[in-house]
């Protein structure tokens, strides 16, 4: 039987976590940094964002410190979107964020190419898009272990951030326009390799379990930066062994000439100190002067963490004329700084930024009575999943641990918390506006994939029952499959790639099956829960081939997929209330 292993955190509550960290940050770094907008998740640069200037939006979630708000000063980033722990920030955090960094010239959104970040900061572009800010996105692929080269844009972004970061602010900060901005950080990532190992693992303040186990002999070789499972797994070797697999798995996707110049980052997880760290450096260094590589830069610390998880990553740049140019200009962040001249600080105007409201009047007597799913039936029966989302929300992220980040039942625990606060007080709406309210207080919350994925359900699944007051057998089936509809047309995810969808799909084929033999509400909830069941089992037996559970190939296969799990607990918690 495994022991109950409970981590130590020097924390106050769970839920405080980021505002006390944020709340630390800009006590330590008053002046240099700032809070802007309503969400209070975007850190500023007080000297950084000035008119015609491009702002340099950087973001992700917590845990990772000093990234990401750490980037953020003088001659880096303007602005960075904190998202909770190993979660991306929501669009409107995004856009908090871009407001206050936008000086009229456009924006560059740069991120770590995982599937919540990517959601999200698609969405918030399309909302500068939509407000008439020029936006353009950069997603870090710098992990060599991830996808192989001819996958390279599915690769995910771990250390590698901190060059392309530092590149595309000192671009900006040169006066360059957004494509020449965007060309800059386009290079950096192309020419950025990281690989990385782990020795322990990390663990959620939200559970205070390892999210993953790995023997006290052992090490994963291509770990990544939220835990997720790497290349291989083995016994821990000698420091000068690991690093020569390490930097030969980078040779072999970046083959490095004599004559040529790198950067080099050598970054510490968590839990690995300066002194094994500088070990590793060492045999760099030895390794790049064999092959007559110089090196004109290096990093050593940690820059990139995954909370208290002990291992280190190695990062190259190789570098031409202009990439050295913008890696050497100086910069002035919690972070780093780089020395020199800064320029001079510059005009900033306050914009006003158009909002779009969406608020509508309906007339409840002209809406379908039938049915007797009222809104505050339906609004009990949410009231009812948020309830077993908490229950549930330790095991869907043991779960998520095994093939994943480890945090799917936070996340989800996080966005239907939000949900019940939203809705918890009684009012005089429908269930399509209900919808709405469970979107918007999942997008707002949660970022993640979660957040983007089930704000769009929600939406989808409102707008399908629009016509009504209350839902009948037909309604509620109509929802469901509203939820599912919305799901793929965000994610593009298909039966098969071992996710939710494969879940909500067979639940809403099974549930329109017993519809169309006129079985009645609880019938067809009932059937919906089996054909969900069947998808959630059936994920165990298939390889993952979305999110950060498909860089494991075969090694996915035997373990249900955590968003399939939880589509299940929905609609169980859907079914006992209704009864």
């Amino acid at each position: 039987m495994t022991e109950d292993i409970r981590t130590k955190k020097l924390i106050n509550a769970p839920e405080d976590i980021i505002s006390h960290a944020l709340e630390g940050m800009l006590s330590a770094h008053s002046d240099m940094l700032n809070i802007e907008g309503a969400t209070g998740r975007a850190v500023v640069a007080k000297d950084g964002p000035r008119d015609g200037k491009v702002g340099i939006v950087i973001g992700g979630g917590s845990g990772h410190e000093p990234a990401f708000a750490g980037y953020v000063g003088r001659g880096l980033a303007d602005a960075a979107a904190v998202g909770n722990v190993f979660a991306s920030p929501s669009p409107e955090q995004i856009m908090d964020a871009a407001r206050a960094a936008d000086g009229g010239a456009g924006l560059m959104f740069l991120y770590g190419n995982y599937t919540g970040d990517v959601l999200n900061f698609d969405m918030a572009a399309e909302e500068c898009a939509g407000i008439g800010i020029a936006a353009r996105s950069v997603a870090v692929t710098d992990d060599v272990a991830s996808a192989p080269q001819d996958r390279i844009a599915e690769r995910r972004g771990i250390a590698g951030d901190f060059f392309v970061f530092k590149v595309a602010g000192a671009a900006a900060e040169e006066g360059r326009d957004l494509d020449r901005c965007y060309a800059a950080a386009r290079k950096a990532n192309d020419n950025c390799r990281s690989m990385g190992v782990a020795l322990s693992a990390c663990s959620m303040p939200q559970t205070g379990k390892p999210n993953f186990e790995i023997g006290h002999d052992e090490m994963e070789i291509g770990m990544g930066v939220h835990g997720e499972p790497g290349m291989r797994r083995g016994p821990l070797e000698s420091a000068d062994s690991v690093t020569d697999e390490l930097v030969n798995a980078i040779l072999g996707d970046m083959p490095l000439k004599q004559g040529d110049e790198v950067a080099v980052l050598v970054n510490g997880l968590g839990a690995t100190g300066p002194l094994e760290l500088y070990i590793i450096h060492r045999r760099v260094a030895q390794i790049l002067a064999d092959r007559g590589v110089r090196i004109h830069r290096s990093w050593v610390g940690e820059y990139c963490t995954s909370l208290e998880m002990a291992g280190a990553s190695v990062t190259f740049l190789k570098l031409d004329a202009d990439l050295k140019l913008l890696l050497d200009m100086p910069c002035q962040t919690p972070a780093l700084t780089v020395a020199g001249q800064l320029r001079p600080k510059g005009i900033r105007t306050k914009r006003h930024h158009a909002s779009v409201t969406t608020d509508q009047t309906v007339d409840l007597a002209s809406l379908a009575q039938g049915g007797d799913i009222t809104p505050e039936k339906f609004r009990q029966m949410m009231l009812s999943v948020a309830t077993a989302i908490r229950e549930n929300r330790d095991w869907l992220s043991e779960l998520d641990g095994v093939i994943g980040d480890g945090d799917h039942g936070v996340t989800m625990d996080i966005g239907w918390t939000a949900v019940r606060s939203n809705i918890e007080t009684p009012k005089t709406e429908t269930i399509t506006a209900i919808s709405e309210t469970m979107a918007k207080s999942f997008l707002d919350a949660v970022g993640a994939s979660s957040g983007p994925l089930y704000a769009s359900a929600f939406r989808r699944a409102g707008s399908a029952v629009a016509d009504r007051l209350n839902l009948d057998a037909g309604a509620m089936v109509a929802w469901i499959e509203g939820i599912s509809a919305g799901i793929q047309s965000r994610g593009g995810a298909q039966v098969g790639d071992k996710t939710m969808i494969d879940a909500w799909v067979p639940a809403v084929a099974k549930a329109k099956e017993a519809l169309q033999s006129g079985a009645p509400t609880h019938e067809c909830l009932d059937s919906a829960i089996a054909g969900a069941i069947s998808g959630r089992d059936f994920t165990a037996t298939i390889e993952s081939q979305r999110g950060r559970s498909a860089k494991l190939g075969d090694r996915s296969i035997g373990h249900i997929d955590p968003g399939a799990a939880s589509a299940v607990v929905i609609l169980q918690a859907i079914r006992a209330a209704y009864a």
